[in-house]
């Protein structure tokens, strides 16, 4: 994966994040820039942490798939997306309130990351730098996020549906490449 596409990947991911913290935003009134990274640390700690823990199941079942590797990694990125852009159209969305309490936070943090687990699974199927896709994906996350509360402040929930469609279209994407990429692949 090139540098653009694991950015693509780490705004992609932190869409979920996104539309929870502009959640969290509306909640809170008014918005103090502690409360508004505190909310950005955790979605970004877990956004870099479930791919890595999914890279390293990905990278034990990697040498049993080996030159099919890119199937697995198209079907797991097309699902994901695919289930952002439905739950977003069909109006499924995290109710959540303005507190930071930890049993919240932490809940919202997976559950806002399960998909990043699953990238990272796909991750271990492609060649990827995993450092720096985690770190990419968790500092993305971590800023997306931490606006997020803001926009959350500012605009409302304007933003949350068309940002869990653009990044969900944007795995999807990112899936039909690495797809056709492996095809090309195996005819070479």
């Amino acid at each position: 994966m090139t540098l653009l596409e694991t950015l693509v990947l780490g705004v992609s991911l932190s869409a979920d994040a996104f539309a929870v913290s502009v959640c969290k935003g509306l909640a809170m009134g008014r918005i103090k820039f502690p409360r508004a990274l505190i909310v950005g640390a955790w979605f970004g700690v877990f956004q870099a942490l479930m791919p890595t823990v999914g890279y390293f199941l990905g990278t034990t079942v990697g040498g049993i798939v080996g030159k099919w590797g890119f199937i697995p990694a198209f079907i797991i990125l097309a699902t994901i997306g695919g289930k952002m852009i439905f739950d977003a159209l069909r109006g499924g969305e995290e109710k959540t309130d303005g507190g930071l309490k930890v049993k919240e936070m932490l809940l919202l943090s997976v559950a806002t990351s399960i998909d990043a687990l699953a990238a990272g699974v796909s991750m271990a199927l492609v060649e990827v730098n995993i450092i720096l896709s985690v770190t990419i994906i968790g500092l993305t996350t971590l800023t997306l996020s931490t606006a997020g509360v803001y926009v959350g402040g500012i605009f409302g929930g304007k933003c949350e549906k068309p940002a869990r469609i653009a990044g969900g279209a944007a795995l999807v994407a990112l899936a039909v490449k690495i797809l056709i990429e492996g095809i090309l692949t195996l005819n070479s």
